[in-house]
Parts: structure tokens; C-alpha cells; sequence
């Protein structure tokens, strides 16, 4: 495996880089404190690209491979996750999922405006009843004549009170436990679809998250995504390609904590000495390198087995574990490292902590991770790549 970027792969991340620095970076304090959703930054982003490096030419996107999609997660997160996690979801959840199973008709009308960013996604799967076991979902989805009404409520919806189209998971046959669950395009305008209570977060205070109402919401049978019944199915092959770029974000935010880190501690002084000059500073951010890396590896080694056409599940499930948990302990340390100062709103490294912690709840929480692990280690045994 080469771990070194392609030219295109550098290409993006240093052109990301600068509109970062410059879009983003002197934003995103104000954006968190007021809570402010930057759909302008979205669309440039959009209109850039860089939402659809990944999907095919044929819809205006830029064919590249996963990482390079993990890239522009990375390097976003690296400066607001918020922005980060919203490209994330827009791009790996809804747009990919339309990419990956809806119909040719559906691809050609839905993602060319999607990557463009014209229309924003949101994925519905998670319900006020139902988290990490997304089976246990109560909305339904009936059959009438050429039609279908979908009843019932999603929480914790990225993009959820913002976006354009909805995949929307519902139960079809109650019956057929989780081969009666089939996935549905909803468009923003359907008459039935609202948006419940504001939801207060922790962190990730930019990104739009909302819980997403359907009474009795008729879209056309058409709307369906692939087979009935097959949205389980594509639902988990959804959230392992997703694993990949939340393990990116994850990291983003960990090296964007670490420089920030490293930033304070070669200008701020104590006792005649730099806080860089001190042996335990020192080793905290030899640990935060070496996690960051390890991290990065994973990610490298799960996109490449994607792209691969090979089993990648428990891959995509360890670089997800690791990032996360690196990326909520390197944070952890960028506070500790600047003292009274990591832990007042003055300093960013206050938010990449509070922005972390959803990376070990998202797509599947840390304990979640270690189930799908375990399980193919049991049943597969271990052969290290």
C-alpha cells in the first residue's frame, strides 16, 4: 500500500487548505457562539467541487477515490468540524446513498445539483426511540395505489431542517423485521414534512441538526430506492463507507487541536521558558503525532479496500474507533496544554473538545465499533493486512 498522495490528492488538500484559511478559519468562533449554519461556505464549497470529488464525471464530479473524499472532510474538520460534518453527511450519507442504490432516472435529476451543493442532503435513519439500534424504527411507510404515506419522526438529522432532499428510512412490512425496511427520496416541499424542536448541542454548534416530522407525507412509489425492503440492507453499506470519512473528520479535528496546541506552546512562556522547552509537553505531542498517524493509516488502509471492491467493513469500524478516540483524547491534551486558557472561549481548542465527543456517537458509537470488530474477529479470526 502507498501511503503517499497522488498529485490530485495533494491538489486538494492544499487548494482546500487555502479556502479554509481563508472562508473558514476567521468564521468559525462566531459560527459556534451564535450558532450561526453557513450555507454561503456550503455552496462555495459546492460550487468548487469539493463536494463531489468522488462521484462519477458523469454527474459533474470529480471520479476520484475515497480518500481523496476524506481529504476534503479532513481538511475542513481541521478548522470547523461543523463544516466538516455537514460535507460528511451530505456527501457519504444522503448524496451516497442516492448515488450508490437509487435508480439511473433518480441519479441524473438528484446529484449533479447535490454535489453541487444547489440542493443539500440529510439522511434519515435515526428515530427519538431508535439509536444504534436502527432496526427498532416506529415510522412507517404505506402503499397506496401508485403512492406511498410516510408516517412517523427522525431525530438527531444532520442537515435536518436545512436540506433539500431526504433519504428517508421507513418500515414497509412489520413483519419482515429488518428486510421490511425500505429507504424513500422525499423533496423538502412534500406537503407533511416539518421540523420538530431546536435541538441544543454540546458541539458541532454550526452544524444544522434537527429532528425531521413526516405526517402523512405521499411521495410516488418511483421514490423509492432500490428493491423494497432493501433498505437495511443499504443502510449498512451506507454507514461503513461513512465510517471512512467520520474517522477522517475525527482526525481533522485532532491535528487541528494539535497545531493549535503547538502554536501556544511555542509562543506562550513560563519560568524563562517557552512551554515547548518542557519534557512533558513535549511527549504529549509526540502521542498526539503518533495517534493522529496511526489514524491516518487506518483510514488509508479501509478507503483502499474499499475502492478495491473487497470486504471492508471491519477496517472501516477500527479507523473509525481509533480516530474518534484519538481525536477526543488529543483534544483533551490541546486543553490541558494551554491551562486556564484551553478552557475559555478565547481559544479554539475549547471547541475542538466539545466537537470531538460526537465522533465517538455518530454513525455508531465507540461500543458499537467494538461490536462489529469483535464479531468478524470471532467469526473470521485476525489476518493483519
Amino acid at each position: 500500500m502507498d501511503f503517499e498522495l497522488s498529485e490530485e490528492q495533494r491538489r486538494i488538500r492544499e487548494t482546500l487548505t487555502e479556502f479554509a484559511e481563508r472562508e473558514i478559519k476567521p468564521h468559525s468562533t462566531k459560527w459556534d457562539k451564535e450558532e450561526i449554519f453557513p450555507r454561503h461556505v456550503i455552496e462555495q464549497l459546492g460550487a468548487l467541487g469539493f463536494l463531489g470529488v468522488s462521484f462519477p464525471e458523469k454527474f459533474g464530479g470529480g471520479g476520484a477515490d475515497t480518500l481523496s473524499q476524506v481529504l476534503v472532510v479532513e481538511g475542513l474538520s481541521r478548522y470547523d468540524a461543523s463544516v466538516g460534518l455537514t460535507a460528511a453527511a451530505h456527501m457519504s450519507l444522503s448524496s451516497g446513498h442516492i448515488n450508490a442504490f437509487a435508480s439511473d432516472e433518480h441519479r441524473e435529476h438528484y446529484v449533479p445539483d447535490m454535489i453541487a451543493a444547489k440542493k443539500l442532503g440529510a439522511w434519515c435513519l435515526t428515530e427519538p426511540s431508535s439509536g444504534s439500534d436502527a432496526a427498532a424504527m416506529r415510522t412507517k411507510a404505506v402503499r397506496g395505489g401508485d403512492n406511498y404515506t410516510i408516517n412517523g419522526s427522525k431525530m438527531f438529522i444532520t442537515n435536518g431542517s436545512v436540506g433539500d432532499v431526504y433519504v428517508v428510512m421507513a418500515i414497509t412490512d412489520e413483519s419482515r423485521g429488518r428486510d421490511g425496511v425500505s429507504a424513500f427520496i422525499v423533496d423538502r416541499a412534500t406537503a407533511g414534512l416539518s421540523n420538530g424542536r431546536r435541538i441544543e448541542k454540546l458541539g458541532l454548534r454550526a452544524s444544522d441538526t434537527a429532528e425531521v416530522i413526516f405526517e402523512n407525507v405521499t411521495v410516488p412509489a418511483r421514490n423509492l430506492i432500490g428493491e423494497i425492503g432493501a433498505g437495511y440492507r443499504q443502510t449498512l453499506k451506507v454507514l461503513e463507507g461513512g465510517r471512512i470519512g467520520i474517522a477522517g473528520f475525527a482526525m481533522g479535528i485532532a491535528r487541528g487541536a494539535m497545531e493549535e496546541a503547538r502554536a501556544y506552546a511555542l509562543e506562550r512562556g513560563q519560568f524563562n521558558q517557552k512551554i515547548a522547552d518542557f519534557q512533558a509537553i513535549q511527549w504529549m505531542f509526540a502521542d498526539m503525532a503518533t495517534r493522529i498517524d496511526a489514524s491516518w493509516m487506518l483510514i488509508c488502509r479501509a478507503a483502499s479496500l474499499k475502492d478495491a471492491g473487497k470486504p471492508y467493513a471491519r477496517e472501516a469500524a477500527m479507523a473509525k474507533l481509533f480516530a474518534s478516540e484519538t481525536a477526543m483524547w488529543a483534544t483533551t491534551k490541546a486543553v490541558q496544554i494551554h491551562g486556564g486558557y484551553g478552557y475559555v472561549t478565547d481559544f479554539p481548542v475549547e471547541r475542538y473538545m466539545r466537537d470531538a465527543k460526537l465522533s465517538e456517537i455518530g454513525e455508531g458509537t465507540s461500543e458499537v465499533q467494538r461490536m462489529i470488530i469483535a464479531k468478524s474477529l470471532l467469526k473470521d479470526g485476525y489476518l493483519p493486512a
